[in-house]
């Protein structure tokens, strides 16, 4: 798996999926949710903040609320690159890396603010700042392995060798 490397929008405890897609936006087409990641987000202009490719740093508690699998949808088709939380909750989490969207658990948000750049090796358990890197534990194996065919779909297909 590629660093990564993108501008941080920094946000506190408790995401919820309702921050994160709001359920008005569960009306919207499959293919719009994108549109709508972030729009209930409190405290934080995020549409002012974001650009393709951001890495979304967090403390507790991302993703709680309901399950909503649309949620992790929606920063994916955002084109969010990465979701670094010192926890998440368990089902976003697992929806997140089963449709491919990295998510790390890594207490890196001291010192960051929004609009930091940072270049991340998941597999090295790395976050580099300023020329300053910062050693956390490296995301697990499996997980990458998952992530590097795109979710668990892609990757149970390609290992039973299903190419339709």
């Amino acid at each position: 798996m590629d660093k990564i490397k993108g501008k941080v929008i920094v946000l506190g405890d408790d995401v919820d999926t309702d921050q994160i897609l709001p359920g008005y936006a569960m009306a919207e087409s499959y293919d719009q949710l994108g549109k709508f990641a972030m729009a209930g987000l409190a405290g934080v202009d995020f549409k002012a903040v974001y650009e393709p490719g951001c890495i979304l740093v967090a403390g507790r508690n991302f993703g709680c609320g309901s399950s909503r699998e649309q949620a992790p949808i929606a920063l994916q088709q955002a084109k969010i690159a990465l979701v670094i939380a010192k926890g998440f909750a368990r089902i976003f989490r697992r929806n997140s890396i089963n449709i491919g969207l990295p998510v790390w658990v890594a207490d890196v948000a001291d010192g960051l603010k929004t609009g930091d750049r940072i270049e991340v090796d998941l597999e090295q358990g790395t976050v580099t700042v300023n020329g300053e890197t910062k050693q956390f534990q490296p995301m697990a194996e499996n997980v990458v392995k998952t992530l590097s065919y795109g979710g668990l779909i892609p990757r149970v297909r390609a290992e039973l060798g299903i190419t339709e």
